[in-house]
């Protein structure tokens, strides 16, 4: 793995490999050491959790970061370009952490710097640092990956966190149920992939009465700065909230994930069940991304 750019590029197997790495990490197995290693974070959309997860992951090898968050006090101002700058940030780290509204752009970068790059996120299309993390929380949360029934609630049309988790947990077998406003559905490039995998799915728009035969229920906000009429935004927002009422038949193991911020999606009264997982979630992150770095730059 040179880079990390989309699900689409790994294996089942080095994703079960990263599990362990993350795994062992987590327990005090291993214990990579980063000293004198630099990770570049160039975060051109706001984020809190992943370039903050990200941040002390390095931190906690004993590794540092330089951060750049938008280009307001750069030379990009001053007409630079994207790969110039790129190529600069590459002779100053190790390693590129990048996260952009523009599709494609980590793909991009990692074919312009000769160092590891890794897709932070980049615009509606890929998150698989997330998915990571999100794998790795389904197996300390369901003890495998293996042939579960997971919900994916929400913005599923921008979601990139979804589109990662969805074609992740298609490799091993997962079936689906999409919830989701008719105007937010999974774009059709994804269920024409789970369809040619073979893979089960079927589309709703109401979660309540239709979750209790699930092993987890992701859920995503609907992301206002996707959308290009705000008057799109004003008919979908609001349009489904989880609440502990709905939770009543779920199953023993059911979880509820989230890779946050959230805004009225999940009710707050559901946090103080033994269902909701999105903040031990969210330091799954760390190990994960620990794992992740240590992997690009071959210290384990």
């Amino acid at each position: 793995m040179k880079n990390l750019i989309s699900m689409r590029d790994l294996t089942t197997k080095e994703i079960m490999h990263l599990m362990e790495v993350a795994a062992k990490i987590e327990n005090g197995d291993i214990v990579p050491d980063m000293q004198r290693k630099l990770a570049a974070l160039l975060f051109f959309e706001p984020s809190t959790r992943t370039m903050f997860s990200f941040d002390t992951a390095m931190k906690r090898m004993n590794g540092d970061t330089i951060i750049m968050s938008g280009t307001k006090n750069t030379s990009a101002k001053k007409g630079e370009s994207f790969a110039d700058t790129l190529q600069t940030i590459a002779q100053y780290s190790d390693i590129i952490i990048m996260r952009s509204p523009i599709e494609g752009s980590a793909r991009y970068a990692s074919e312009v710097v000769d160092i590891p790059v890794v897709n932070a996120g980049d615009g509606a299309n890929q998150h698989p640092t997330q998915a990571l993390l999100d794998l790795y929380s389904i197996i300390k949360t369901q003890g495998s990956l293996e042939n579960l029934s997971i919900g994916l609630a929400g913005d599923l049309r921008f979601g990139r966190t979804v589109h990662s988790l969805a074609q992740a947990m298609a490799m091993f077998g997962a079936n689906f149920k999409f919830f989701s406003p008719s105007f937010l559905q999974m774009p059709q490039y994804i269920k024409d992939d789970l369809k040619n995998s073979g893979i089960k799915f079927k589309e709703y728009k109401d979660m309540d009465g239709n979750i209790s035969d699930l092993d987890i229920l992701y859920v995503t906000r609907i992301q206002k700065e996707r959308f290009a009429d705000p008057e799109d935004y004003e008919k979908v927002k609001g349009s489904y909230i989880l609440e502990k009422s709905m939770l009543s038949d779920v199953k023993e193991n059911f979880k509820v994930m989230h890779p946050l911020p959230r805004v009225d999606e999940i009710n707050k009264d559901v946090d103080n069940t033994k269902f909701a997982y999105y903040f031990p979630q969210a330091k799954n992150g760390v190990f994960t991304r620990q794992a992740i770095i240590s992997m690009l730059l071959g210290e384990v």
